[in-house]
């Protein structure tokens, strides 16, 4: 977020740059000793945040920072005051809040968050008006649509909708007469291949404007090319879910909330309610893509020993993939720290069925290694 910092004391002012860069989040891009220079300037630098000493000479703060919001009508404001009587008028100002000279980072951490965690509302509320219809791939296909409850597509064959989700995992492409023929008919003649193909779409689009998802259409040139799935109207999930995952920067205590966020939006693999070989790929890319971010967290959550977080964390992990060893291997060494040794003994244990009944293997031997010295520990101390 773009930050301009006015105060007329100079070492206050350094101050409160320091800070803010080294809590993170906040781009400082102006810091101004006179209100004047800073009200010429904020037009042209469009700040996302300003921070404002109230108490200025021959100034009024609380002027400045109307007159900085009619610039700006979506800028927040944090007034920095030494004064605790300016806090009331500054919240009726709709402020966002308000730090106390002298500054503590704690205190201006708080502030940052709060700043953090306004942001998406700010963009959701400017995106209002827009198409909010959405296309969810994350397990089961759905539709949703703002002010509705979000509806299973209802197909009148099994058929209908996996030509439906190929050609969603294919959006924007034509995909050939033969090549949806041969996937989804392989036995069939191909004349009368292409007469259950072109049953299945008029189903398809009938399905689309029924449920209301009129902007989702199928493109056909002519019928010697093939079909096209236009969604360029609707949101996917699973495109949002990923751009948001890859615009977040390394977890930090400034913005691990919304990691926290974005991940739980991950509910379930990319169709994975489905048995399509040809979507495996896609989702086992997505569903490493959700680990890799999920172990960037919780290396994070070790860092600060936010050690439940940490356990809640390899918990879905294990929801998500039952075989993975590293989320049964973290969770002992976790529970063994709680002291909640049975759960200990638990987790070896659900790892050890798993990998029998799935693979037909046995836990690493350094995972072995290490609860068998576990196990002598624990019958030392008994």
């Amino acid at each position: 977020m773009k930050v301009v910092l006015v105060d007329d004391e100079r070492l206050a002012l350094m101050q409160l740059q320091k800070m803010l860069e080294e809590i993170g989040g906040m781009q400082v891009v102006g810091t101004y000793m006179d209100s004047g220079d800073a009200i010429n300037a904020v037009n042209e630098l469009q700040p996302n945040v300003i921070f404002l000493d109230i108490h200025m000479p021959e100034t009024d703060g609380l002027k400045t920072a109307v007159l900085m919001q009619g610039m700006i009508p979506d800028v927040e404001i944090v007034f920095v005051t030494a004064y605790d009587q300016y806090a009331v008028q500054a919240f009726e100002l709709n402020a966002l809040d308000y730090v106390m000279k002298p500054l503590h980072r704690d205190r201006l951490r708080l502030a940052v968050q709060r700043l953090l965690d306004r942001k998406p509302k700010i963009e959701e509320a400017k995106e209002d008006g827009m198409t909010s219809a959405q296309l969810c791939c994350f397990n089961t296909l759905q539709f949703s649509m703002p002010d509705r409850e979000t509806q299973m597509l209802k197909w009148r064959t099994s058929k209908a909708q996996e030509l439906f989700a190929y050609l969603l995992h294919h959006r924007g492409h034509v995909v050939s007469r033969d090549t949806l023929v041969e996937l989804l008919w392989p036995d069939f003649e191909m004349q009368r291949g292409f007469t259950q193909l072109y049953t299945a779409i008029y189903h398809i689009r009938k399905t689309l404007n029924a449920c209301g998802a009129g902007e989702i259409t199928i493109q056909s040139g002519n019928l010697t090319e093939g079909y096209a799935l236009d969604v360029s109207n609707v949101g996917i999930d699973v495109e949002e879910w990923e751009r948001e995952l890859l615009d977040l920067e390394a977890p930090q205590y400034y913005n691990y909330k919304r990691h926290e966020q974005v991940m739980e939006q991950y509910t379930g693999d990319y169709l994975g309610s489905y048995e399509y070989i040809w979507a495996e790929h896609e989702r086992e890319r997505l569903r490493r893509l959700w680990l890799r971010h999920a172990q960037s967290l919780n290396q994070f959550y070790m860092n600060e020993n936010m050690f439940a977080a940490a356990i809640k964390l390899n918990l879905r992990i294990q929801q998500l993939n039952q075989t993975y060893e590293a989320s049964y291997f973290e969770l002992m060494k976790l529970y063994d720290l709680a002291k909640e040794y049975d759960a200990v003994g638990e987790q070896y244990w659900l790892l050890s069925t798993r990998l029998e009944q799935e693979l037909d293997a046995a836990p690493d031997e350094k995972i072995t290694d290490w609860f068998k010295k576990w196990q002598q520990q624990r019958r030392a101390v008994q």
